[in-house]
């Protein structure tokens, strides 16, 4: 960098610098302050829209709760929903099932996992929707649904569906082993100590 030896000189080039590069600098410092307050009204933007659709959610589920499932469908086609839509789903889901219509609570949860980026809701949908399709008679399919879920977390939980799967297939040496991997992960699960046991009454 240059060194000068009087103020005056200091002054001048002060002068120049700013006669070349002045308008740069303030239309970059404009941009920038710009970028910086467009950055936090979008922040606040985004928060205000979240809570707005958080706010409707609840509204929606106690409709559904009392019985206007329209209100909950017309939900789900909310697109700015976001995740909210997935909760729906599931929650229509729950619906369907108590209402024994098994090929509704089915779709409702292929919608729940579509509109989910969660790992962990995506495994609990998936282990529910594997516990339909048992409940239907497809125990294949709800094989095939439970070997998707990844998820550590829910291992005991799958490992137990498992074994449910296989006393329906009759295959009770696979069921007995999937209750004992479950049960590892489920220490002193009475209903899952049951199943176990009752393996020995069946042969």
């Amino acid at each position: 960098m240059e060194i000068y030896s009087t103020e005056e000189q200091q002054v001048d080039a002060i002068k120049r610098f700013w006669k070349e590069h002045g308008n740069g600098i303030i239309v970059g410092t404009l941009i920038g302050l710009a970028g910086i307050y467009g950055w936090r009204w979008y922040g606040e933007h985004e928060k205000a829209q979240q809570e707005a659709t958080s706010a409707s959610y609840e509204e929606v589920v106690k409709k559904v709760d009392g019985g206007d499932l329209a209100a909950g469908d017309a939900f789900l086609a909310t697109e700015s929903a976001g995740q909210y839509q997935s909760l729906m789903a599931a929650r229509l889901a729950k619906k369907a099932v108590e209402a024994s219509e098994l090929d509704k609570a089915l779709g409702y949860l292929d919608q729940a996992l579509s509109h989910s980026k969660d790992e962990n809701l995506n495994a609990i949908f998936t282990l529910r929707k594997a516990r339909i399709q048992l409940a239907k008679g497809d125990a294949a399919a709800a094989k095939a649904s439970v070997e998707l879920v990844k998820n550590d977390a829910f291992n005991a939980e799958a490992q137990e569906l498992l074994g449910d799967i296989a006393v329906k297939e009759g295959d009770l040496a696979a069921a007995r082993t999937a209750y004992q991997q479950a049960l590892t992960g489920q220490a002193g699960a009475p209903a899952l100590q049951l199943k176990l046991e009752s393996l020995d009454s069946k042969g």
